[in-house]
């Protein structure tokens, strides 16, 4: 049985929008190590620390991302929790930070991968059942 073929359209979907995530939280905490080094003020909060966190995060979630693509239903809780997750973030990019564009951005990627993997064709791969006919 080859698991990639099996894997539906909308598992295809979510694996590139959260492997993409996890390259953008690896980015983040690349980006605050930089600036770390390069001498930013850090008496209001710990950039290494920050980074180290995003580095663990995005590490995960690319992981999850990969997964999926590669037809393994091991990534879809971390990818569902990271998801879900975003979700309050992109409340407060939106209404806390007045961020609205970022806000929406990452509203509608949590939406989208959580809507591709709570899909009846993701449910019905994550679940082990055979695909039905007519579907993605």
């Amino acid at each position: 049985m080859n698991v990639v073929a099996d894997r539906p359209r909308a598992v295809l979907i979510a694996g590139l929008i959260v492997a993409v995530q996890g390259v953008a939280a690896l980015t983040v905490a690349l980006v605050l190590v930089t600036r770390g080094l390069a001498g930013a003020d850090q008496h209001m909060a710990s950039g290494y620390g920050t980074a180290a966190w995003f580095a663990l995060v995005g590490a995960a979630v690319l992981a999850a991302g990969w997964a999926l693509l590669r037809g393994r239903r091991a990534g879809r809780g971390v990818a569902v929790f990271a998801n879900l997750t975003l979700l309050p973030v992109a409340w407060y990019l939106g209404f806390g930070s007045q961020r609205w564009g970022y806000g929406i951005a990452v509203a509608v990627a949590a939406l989208a991968v959580l809507a591709a993997l709570f899909s009846p064709p993701a449910l019905r791969w994550a679940a082990g059942r055979p695909a039905q006919s007519g579907s993605c």
